[in-house]
């Protein structure tokens, strides 16, 4: 799905405590996804998706590297919507399925992507994940 002739996709972060450090956290980022090298707007995206999962899974294809340009700007979001305590997904890179880290309950991730390695996923029990590719063509 393209998005329209003139995007202009941005991604923010906010954390915030009142008593994590001594004083009050509140940091506040946002960044353009841009294309690589360049300033104009990533172009394409797919998702926002959901996908149910009716039990536990290992090494589930979410992108195949195959099926997107090497070289070029990726961003992935990807969350457990989970309300499970215990349940969690692995985020895993490339052909022997490297762990990138792993996502409970609610918790999300917002991270770039070369485009060389499949995403895949595994769940540890039956749940629903949310997720979105931004990329260009």
């Amino acid at each position: 799905m393209a998005l329209s002739s003139t995007p202009n996709v941005t991604a923010s972060l906010t954390l915030s405590s009142p008593n994590l450090i001594n004083d009050a956290l509140a940091l506040t980022v946002t960044a353009k996804l841009n294309k690589a090298g360049a300033s104009d707007s990533l172009d394409q995206v797919n998702g926002v998706s959901r996908k149910i999962y009716a039990t536990a899974t290992t090494a589930d294809n979410l992108f195949a590297a195959a099926d997107y340009t090497d070289n070029k700007a990726h961003k992935l979001y990807l969350k457990n919507a989970s309300t499970t305590v215990g349940e969690f997904i692995n985020i895993e890179i490339g052909s022997s399925n490297v762990s990138v880290g792993r996502l409970y309950a609610g918790e999300w991730a917002f991270m770039p992507w070369d485009g060389t390695a499949d995403i895949d996923i595994d769940t540890s029990a039956g749940l629903t994940i949310e997720y979105a590719l931004f990329y260009e063509a």
